[in-house]
């Protein structure tokens, strides 16, 4: 079982928090869910997934296909608070680029920020 819930009040930026499993069972849910729920207004996708305890191979592929979605429009997509198993995964396979993953969302601001910093800088 997965759930999933979102917060869009700072928008451009939103957050999906997942628990559970992301599996072949649950992987279209959360494809459907991020085509439905998630509006054009974001640019910042933060995808918090301390309660996730388990992720296959499907998962990794609906999170690779919602990354290649925010690029294309001009986004960006976060992953923090990996648990332990599923940062595993994420290692192992290399499913993102580390610059797009952080062990809290205090670490993922002062990312943000400084990339801001220097963007003003330039």
């Amino acid at each position: 079982m997965l759930e999933i819930s979102i917060d869009e009040t700072q928008l451009p930026t939103a957050t999906i928090d997942l628990s559970g499993s992301l599996d072949s069972s649950t992987a279209a849910d959360l494809e459907q869910f991020f085509t439905s729920s998630v509006s054009e207004e974001v640019k910042v996708l933060v995808m918090r997934m301390q309660d996730l305890n388990f992720i296959s191979s499907e998962g990794l592929r609906v999170l690779a296909k919602i990354r290649k979605t925010m690029r294309s429009h001009g986004g960006a997509t976060y992953f923090v608070n990996l648990s332990r198993q599923v940062q595993k995964v994420f290692e192992i396979v290399r499913a993102a680029p580390l610059s797009e993953i952080f062990t809290s969302t205090a670490e993922l601001d002062a990312y943000l920020a400084e990339m801001q910093r220097k963007a003003v800088d330039d």
